[in-house]
């Protein structure tokens, strides 16, 4: 029995040549694919340890929010008001007692604009109970203030400053003194300054 094959319809393929072209290319393609499946489940535990992080955290916070609420229904109770607007009136004291006047008079001097100066200054406590003090300035014009309040502002000493109230001197016996401002800040002193005391 005879058979005739056609060679020309089965081409003859060489398979080396084709892993020598095709074979690191194929290869480069499977370390990427590992690599980004590495980096897909990496991402997935990391981000499912933030969120027990997190939860942690908020469970922390919801325990304090519960003591603090606690305390503040104690505090509140009649029998113990005395005691609770005692310890305010200590804690006021103990902050005013670390209010050093020479300290804020230095820090002032060092952003004071020129021809602006302090007619007054009152330290108070802010509702957060944080050291406020309020100026009153005057000056020839709003644009010294305002070059105050940026002073203060990029300055560690003071905080949130913000001119709350502007007044025309008309007649001023002061020359130069044509406007006066209410100023407010939160002051941050310099650790180590409460010793000092007031003064």
């Amino acid at each position: 029995m005879r058979l005739d094959i056609n060679l020309a319809s089965h081409p003859y393929e060489d398979v080396r040549q084709f892993w020598l072209r095709w074979g690191g290319g194929v290869a480069a393609l499977g370390i990427v694919t590992l690599m980004l499946l590495y980096f897909a489940v990496s991402g997935f535990v990391t981000a499912r340890k933030d969120r027990s992080l997190i939860q942690q955290a908020q469970q922390q916070i919801a325990t304090r929010d519960q003591e603090k609420a606690q305390a503040e229904a104690l505090l509140g109770l009649p029998q113990n008001r005395s005691t609770r607007d005692r310890s305010q009136f200590l804690n006021d004291a103990f902050q005013r007692k670390a209010f050093s006047w020479t300290r804020v008079f230095e820090d002032l001097e060092q952003v004071m604009p020129p021809r602006l100066h302090v007619v007054s200054i009152r330290p108070d406590m802010s509702p957060d109970d944080l050291l406020e003090i309020k100026l009153v300035v005057a000056g020839e014009s709003r644009e010294r203030a305002e070059e105050l309040v940026r002073k203060m502002e990029g300055s560690q000493r003071f905080q949130q400053t913000h001119i709350n109230l502007e007044r025309t001197q008309a007649g001023s016996q002061t020359p130069g003194d044509a406007v006066q401002f209410d100023i407010s800040a939160l002051y941050v002193p310099e650790k180590g300054t409460g010793s000092q005391g007031a003064r």
